[in-house]
């Protein structure tokens, strides 16, 4: 190989960045953060422990990119069903997103927002910390859009938004559970449609 004359700036990345975090994400959602070793993390990702400190930061660096990509690619149905024309159709759609990401035959059963903690000690407190965090936007987001339907008229005036936000994501966590313990796509599509049918008419 030629010399340009120029001295390194620093070695390029031997691998894709882009891929190398979807590995990351899936054993994150499969193992949690605590059962996910830098072993298994590294092995994934097709790199070395040091390649992965120098790309991603450490283990909990890591998680958070992950997060963050979990919430932009399988979790963006929740910024989806935000957009949706009145309170029902927001509900509806979150929980159907809820039920396909969880059940997806090429994922990891369950939800990584979820699955991340479980059995979490001392050492998995920064990931816990994140994903009570991450929980907490989404149902903020929830209880936003459900206040603007109460002063659109779409929601009744006795409506109580964070009530609301925090029941679609106690009946979503509560089917990415099931669904990590093995409850089928159609048996959970009925549990969200019985939560639905307790939704306050306008």
């Amino acid at each position: 190989m030629e010399s340009t004359g120029k001295a390194p700036i620093g070695r390029p990345r031997g691998f894709d960045a882009d891929e190398a975090l979807e590995q990351a994400m899936m054993v994150f959602w499969e193992q949690g953060y605590e059962g996910a070793s830098l072993t298994d993390l590294t092995g994934a990702m097709g790199i070395t422990r040091k390649s992965m400190y120098a790309a991603f930061g450490n283990k909990e660096e890591l998680f958070r990119k992950v997060l963050e990509r979990y919430t932009e690619g399988p979790a963006s149905y929740g910024d989806r069903a935000l957009e949706k024309p009145s309170a029902l159709e927001v509900a509806t759609a979150f929980l159907a997103g809820s039920v396909d990401t969880t059940t997806r035959p090429d994922c990891p059963a369950g939800c990584l927002g979820v699955q991340g903690a479980l059995a979490s000690g001392d050492s998995g407190q920064p990931a816990q910390d994140a994903l009570i965090a991450w929980r907490d936007d989404a149902r903020a987001r929830l209880r936003h859009r459900f206040q603007r339907a109460v002063d659109e008229a779409d929601l009744p005036p006795g409506a109580d938004p964070e009530l609301l936000a925090r029941y679609i994501m106690t009946v979503a966590n509560g089917i990415a559970v099931q669904a990590a313990g093995g409850a089928t796509r159609s048996e959970l599509q009925r549990v969200a449609d019985a939560a639905l049918r307790n939704w306050p008419p306008v």
